[in-house]
């Protein structure tokens, strides 16, 4: 089974004009275990005593899943790391040729030392180990190799593959996580961004390949255009890759009304998972469709997610809508009278841009029959 490494509280986070406070973050994450998330990345122990506190907080909550914090490739975000109790930590470091020469100088083998020396010491100190690998997406294979070759000699446990910029097709996330998982070196985690709008593609794309974990964030929040998200790669287990992963619908649309709230952002009604409109069927052939079998045109059931289906009375609405309302309301419509009222409701609805209610409906028909 595919793990899900949620990283809203740290990746997430990192979204320009978002910030959680400490209160927000202990809700998210006891939301996410709920949900199902199996590793969670909670924050970045060097940025501050606050920070570190915040850390604490969530590590003293004893929730199921492993919990890690995210870290540069270096000593002091290490140490600051430790000094949280933590047992698990993503330690990063860059691979594409761009990021070296900003952040090292341009010297491979001195991203190389610094990933012995910091590797070594956390897994002395008995820590589960990641690395990651910024904008791996952009660095070369053969880097890549190297890096991993080196993390498992220093007893690393995993490799986070990082399209940090978002850049990747699933066509070519497949052929390079199937190339670095023949390899046989590390377990490769999927981290992938929306620029796109191809992170879930690609994460999912990883794990057909061979990777074992991918980073989500709840919403897709992130960096830009974001991350995958939470909830929908969660779906997409559940009802596309057959896991068996018990969905609350109470607690997931929870979980993303607390992340919108925290994070100060409108949900899309049109939000795949938790949009309030995904089950709403105005197209008349789907709407009778639905009708005579609700799996005509839904992928999982609605209430699967807090929701139901719907069959708004708008510019495509057909007759048979038109008489499912009628009927709610003890009106047994009649052929002729629907054939008439059904070209005022398009007028109506483009006129001014929202659909009719079930009273107003009702007044038009009532005219139109001279009741």
């Amino acid at each position: 089974m595919a793990l899900i490494n949620d990283t809203t509280l740290r990746d997430g986070e990192q979204a320009a004009y978002v910030a959680f406070n400490t209160e927000e973050k202990i809700r998210i994450a006891t939301l996410l275990d709920a949900c199902g998330a199996d590793e969670l990345e909670i924050g970045i122990a060097a940025m501050g005593v606050k920070e570190r506190e915040d850390i604490k907080a969530l590590l003293s909550l004893g929730l199921r899943a492993r919990m890690m914090t995210w870290n540069r490739m270096k000593m002091e975000d290490l140490d600051a790391s430790l000094s949280c109790g933590i047992g698990a930590v993503d330690l990063s470091i860059p691979i594409s040729d761009l990021l070296i020469d900003i952040k090292f100088g341009g010297s491979k083998i001195k991203v190389l030392h610094e990933l012995e020396r910091v590797v070594t010491a956390a897994t002395r100190e008995g820590l589960f180990v990641c690395i990651g690998g910024e904008d791996s997406s952009r660095g070369s294979f053969e880097f890549i190799k190297d890096v991993m070759e080196l993390s498992r000699e220093c007893g690393a446990h995993r490799f986070r593959y990082c399209d940090t910029i978002g850049i990747m097709t699933p066509t070519q996330t497949y052929k390079v996580i199937k190339s670095l998982c023949d390899l046989n070196l590390l377990p490769i985690e999927m981290h992938t961004h929306n620029d796109f709008g191809l992170a879930n593609a690609n994460a999912l794309s990883g794990i057909d390949a061979g990777a074992i974990s991918m980073n989500t964030t709840v919403m897709g929040l992130g960096e830009r255009a974001g991350n995958a998200s939470f909830e929908q790669i969660l779906m997409a287990l559940k009802h596309l890759y057959g896991e068996a992963r018990p969905i609350d619908p109470i607690l997931i649309r929870n979980l993303v009304g607390t992340v919108a709230g925290a994070a100060n952002m409108t949900l899309a009604s049109n939000a795949p998972v938790v949009g309030e409109h995904i089950f709403a069927h105005e197209s008349g052939i789907h709407a009778s469709g639905m009708m005579k079998d609700s799996s005509a045109y839904e992928p999982y059931q609605a209430s699967e997610v807090g929701l139901e289906s719907s069959y708004p009375i708008g510019k495509h609405s057909g007759s048979a809508t038109i008489r499912y309302h009628l009927k709610r309301m003890g009106i047994s419509a009649d052929n002729n009278i629907l054939s008439e009222i059904l070209p005022k409701i398009r007028e109506i609805v483009t006129s001014r841009k929202r659909v009719l209610d079930v009273f107003e409906l009702k007044s038009l028909y009532q005219d139109a029959a001279c009741i």
